[in-house]
């Protein structure tokens, strides 16, 4: 289901290899893999339902026939799909649990459009670019909004289904993420238990596998119960060209140490800066996540060798593994002081320079986590987006956040932040550009740490279990040091670090950062003298901007790629 697929009255239309009809009427299209599929048939079986075939699509169909709405108890996997019951004239779309999937859908005049991709839509009516959705980009580093940067077509979110009929939408949620503590003598082997069995069920029905691996526990949990479940295994690393920002020596000693043939991606620089335009076109929508284009280098390579890739995504967010998370401790003490206190502090340290030792630590600790946590990634704040914008953005980075927050109310912090990073940054962020960069490539990217079993296992976790003030991922360590060496299950990883900080200060990428910063599109939506300011701060060493400008530049990129696409996308179809 990767196109954009329209539904009226009279017709659907559903051009795409993944899809499979019932005797008329139901046709399902399906984006992704549902790992329990033969058990879900057998069951189906016993309640009299005769297959035709072992198609995942039709079993889906089948589960829904059966179920309705309350299929997705059933399922576990990841997927985006749309079925289109004929009879009834109605349209029945849904999106995975943790959004590993996309889903987009436009409602307009003319009938219905969805699938897993943006562009496609395009075609079929005109649409403005989102200014709202620019605003909180410039914050989040993302697109963060339900409506995408294109007005009027919006993201199915997370847990989600979608009825259409008699020209109606309606959106519900089938599925929550909870948190439910308790303490276990048996944690450690829970945990090893669930991600073990994650894998086992994502290496099922596989020839051509391998796995990712960079520096951290996560990839090395995973290749290590990869390697132990798989005999011609193969790991993927990539690196730059710089001795700091890369682990490639680590992931080949681990890769030998556990039987797997290593394949390493060491990225020039010029390779990476002449990628840009294209990743960030394969992208939809603006991402100035820099590593993005190292996971596309990934991809591409491993693409070269198996068609199916493990990855990491989602044990920081499930097990407490972003070292932001131990906020909350280090502030408890301080939190105690009475808050006036604070807040006169806070107004006091504000005039020093940014980057004064313990300055962010007294503002931060003026502030409830609800209005100092964002995500992890926090760029523009109001103020300064305010100050660069020639468009004025309506909400607030909290108000993004705030019915999130509210549906935890009455849990600790450390929660509170897990549970907004699930739903806004693993999302929006690290799985849109894992799931985009795997599919330009034509690999599919399996991430057994996002399975229902290992996500149940880890919110049971007591917070003593995910952080503490030294250290993070406690109670995961510990079962991954049933496969690695403790030194190994302990190690932090770099992840896809990306020397943007010293490009930015060499003449050649700051010339060519200046000319985007100057042109008709930044003169159309920044006040250009304030982008180049923060461009020459940072060319100068009075400031590290480099987060800043990186993300205003890469959708001024994002920008005059799509609309040249398009462009010549309109041309064609006057010919």
């Amino acid at each position: 289901m990767h196109g954009f697929y329209r539904f009226s009255e009279t017709e659907i239309s559903l051009d795409c290899d993944i899809k499979y009809s019932i005797a008329d009427k139901f046709v399902v299209a399906l984006n992704g893999e549902i790992y329990n599929s033969q058990s879900i048939k057998v069951m189906l079986e016993t309640k009299g339902h005769i297959f035709e075939t072992d198609s995942v699509c039709e079993i889906l169909l089948h589960l829904y026939q059966e179920y309705n709405t309350g299929m997705f108890c059933h399922l576990r996997g990841m997927f985006a799909f749309a079925i289109y019951d004929i009879q009834a004239k109605k349209i029945f779309c849904a999106r995975d649990p943790f959004g590993i999937k996309q889903l987009y859908y436009a409602p307009h005049e003319s009938g219905f459009y969805f699938g897993t991709k943006i562009v496609p839509a395009l075609s079929y009516f005109e649409t403005a670019i989102n200014t709202e959705a620019l605003g909180q980009y410039l914050t989040f580093q993302y697109s963060v909004l339900p409506e995408t940067f294109f007005k009027g077509i919006f993201k199915l979110p997370q847990g989600h289904f979608l009825m259409f009929e008699d020209g109606q939408i309606s959106v519900s949620r089938y599925h929550s993420h909870v948190f439910t503590p308790f303490e276990s003598s048996d944690i450690t082997e829970d945990i090893d238990k669930a991600v073990c069995d994650s894998v086992s069920s994502h290496l099922e029905n596989t020839e051509e596998v391998g796995t990712f691996l960079s520096g951290g526990v996560d990839s090395s949990y995973i290749a290590a119960v990869y390697a132990s479940q798989n005999k011609k295994g193969v790991s993927f690393t990539v690196g730059f060209d710089y001795e700091k920002y890369n682990e490639v020596s680590y992931a080949k000693s681990l890769s030998d140490k556990l039987g797997l043939t290593h394949i390493t991606k060491i990225i020039s620089t010029d390779e990476y800066w002449n990628s840009l335009a294209k990743i960030q076109l394969q992208m939809e929508e603006p991402m100035a996540d820099p590593a993005a284009v190292a996971f596309y280098f990934a991809c591409e390579e491993a693409a070269k060798h198996v068609n199916i890739a493990f990855s990491g995504e989602g044990a920081d967010e499930l097990f407490g593994g972003y070292n932001i998370y131990k906020e909350p401790l280090s502030l408890k003490t301080y939190s105690r002081l009475p808050l006036s206190f604070r807040e006169w502090l806070a107004s006091i340290v504000k005039r020093l320079p940014a980057g004064t030792r313990g300055r962010s630590f007294i503002i931060r600790g003026a502030k409830p986590v609800e209005e100092r946590f964002v995500g992890n990634a926090y760029i523009f704040s109001e103020e300064e987006r305010a100050k660069i914008l020639k468009y004025p953005t309506i909400q607030s980075p909290t108000d993004i956040t705030r019915p999130f927050y509210n549906q935890v109310k009455h849990e600790d912090d450390v929660t509170k932040m897990q549970f907004l990073d699930i739903h806004l940054w693993l999302e929006g962020d690290i799985l849109c550009q894992a799931n985009k960069m795997s599919e330009a490539n034509g690999l599919q990217l399996r991430t057994p740490f996002l399975d229902r079993e290992v996500a149940r296992t880890a919110f049971r976790l007591p917070v003593k279990h995910r952080v503490s003030k030294k250290t993070t991922k406690i109670a995961f360590r510990k079962a991954a040091a049933k496969h690695l060496s403790p030194e190994t299950a302990e190690r932090y990883k770099l992840g896809f670090p990306v020397p943007t900080r010293i490009w930015l200060r060499e003449q050649k990428y700051y010339d060519i950062v200046k000319e985007y910063f100057v042109n008709c599109v930044a003169e159309k939506y920044f006040n250009t003298t304030e982008l180049i300011n923060l461009l020459d701060e940072h060319f100068t060493g009075k400031q590290d901007n480099s987060r800043k400008i990186w993300t205003v530049y890469m959708f001024l990129v994002w920008h005059e790629e799509m609309m040249s696409a398009l462009k010549k996308e309109e041309n064609l179809d006057d010919m």
